[in-house]
């Protein structure tokens, strides 16, 4: 990677788990010193999640940020925390045919609503009259999960991605933090080479590749160390705090 001065980039959009948290979901002390450090110098910071924006909003309340939010790997893109932009939603009919297919392979599943989370535990759930967003399946049956993997992907209507080895996450076709983060640069009247975008897992790819400056986790997974401009140091070693002051904040 070729040396860059900090006024190239003028926004970083951080993965939560696995990049900006640690193992204990919390934020280091140095990554928060960071983040506050970049927001001083007029640098935007904003997380990008797979995260639900119920879930993602105790640390943007940590933090003091009201800066946009992209949530759900994209299918939410929030202007600021209490102002949304834009949702796009998955069809009652989809998550009918994956809930089956959960039903059928007997998988751990999950999915994020406007109107919550809900999960296999859940006892009520009326999918019809709710509002999705995003739909997810675990297992540690590898075999199991390409499985399901190959029949969702038979479909041709959604997103697929991870977060963990061991999931796979859901969302509508052409919906992913890229086309998020897309949107917040649309907003905020900036271009997507004056990004850095971090993260650690499959859903990350996509604005780890559309970023100016595309950074992996010590702890990513391979194929994200493998599309990403550089790799970094690990969620343990404070990786955030060292990329703002490496690319945002040294002059």
């Amino acid at each position: 990677m070729e040396s860059m001065d900090s006024s190239s980039f003028k926004l970083i959009a951080l993965d939560m788990d696995g990049t900006l948290l640690n193992e204990e979901k919390r934020i280091s002390e140095e990554n928060r010193e960071a983040i506050l450090a970049a927001l001083k110098a007029g640098k935007t910071v904003i997380m990008s999640t797979g995260r639900g924006v119920q879930s993602a909003m105790p640390y943007v309340k940590e933090l003091g940020l009201c800066t946009p939010i992209v949530a759900v790997n994209g299918s939410e893109v929030w202007e600021s925390p209490d102002k949304l932009l834009s949702r796009t939603l998955l069809e009652a009919e989809t998550v009918h045919r994956l809930h089956a297919l959960a039903l059928e392979h007997d998988s751990w599943w999950w999915a994020y609503a406007v109107e919550g989370i809900f999960n296999r535990e859940s006892e009520s759930m009326d999918i019809d009259h709710l509002n999705w967003l995003k739909f997810g399946y675990y297992t540690e049956n590898l075999e199991k999960l390409a499985l399901i993997r190959t029949t969702v992907a038979g479909w041709g209507i959604l997103e697929i991605t991870n977060s963990h080895p061991c999931n796979i996450e859901l969302n509508p076709r052409g919906v992913s933090k890229a086309s998020g983060v897309e949107a917040v640069c649309q907003l905020l009247n900036i271009t997507m080479s004056e990004v850095i975008a971090m993260g650690d897992s499959e859903n990350d790819i996509s604005m780890i590749r559309a970023a100016g400056l595309g950074v992996a986790m010590g702890n990513a997974q391979e194929e994200v160390k493998r599309v990403a401009d550089l790799t970094t140091l690990t969620n343990e070693e404070h990786a955030v705090a060292k990329v703002i002051h490496d690319y945002l904040l040294t002059p």
